[in-house]
């Protein structure tokens, strides 16, 4: 069952400026495993936690570094939760997530859909 979907898109400029003018948004926003990305990788990256953000409801309590995306052998990505964002998962009951990511034209874009039984 969908217990939740939410998609969010960034202007790859524009985010590229916010960090540039507030450099510690970075060390907030991305775990140590992220932030050596490239920008475009980094805004769709802040796409997928905001889109997970909004298909949990909302982000009370949480911490951007409990929220990191990975990648496997072929280069899926996927979300790992820990900390505040787990806890908050599980009493929602979700018991998978799942994100698609695309970067072109200066947009990036992210969709999460929170599953459970």
């Amino acid at each position: 069952m969908i217990l939740g979907i939410g998609v969010d898109v960034v202007d790859i400029a524009r985010f590229g400026r916010s960090l540039e003018r507030t450099p510690p948004l970075r060390l907030r926003l991305f775990a140590s495993s992220e932030r050596g990305l490239p920008l475009s990788s980094l805004a769709a990256r802040f796409a997928a936690k905001e889109a997970l953000i909004k298909a949990a409801g909302d982000s009370t309590g949480f911490t951007w570094q409990d929220m990191v995306v990975t990648s496997d052998a072929d280069r899926r990505p996927s979300l790992r939760v820990t900390g505040t964002v787990a806890d908050r998962l599980a009493v929602m009951g979700v018991t998978a997530t799942h994100l698609s990511m695309s970067h072109d034209a200066g947009i990036a874009s992210a969709f999460v859909v929170l599953e459970g039984p």
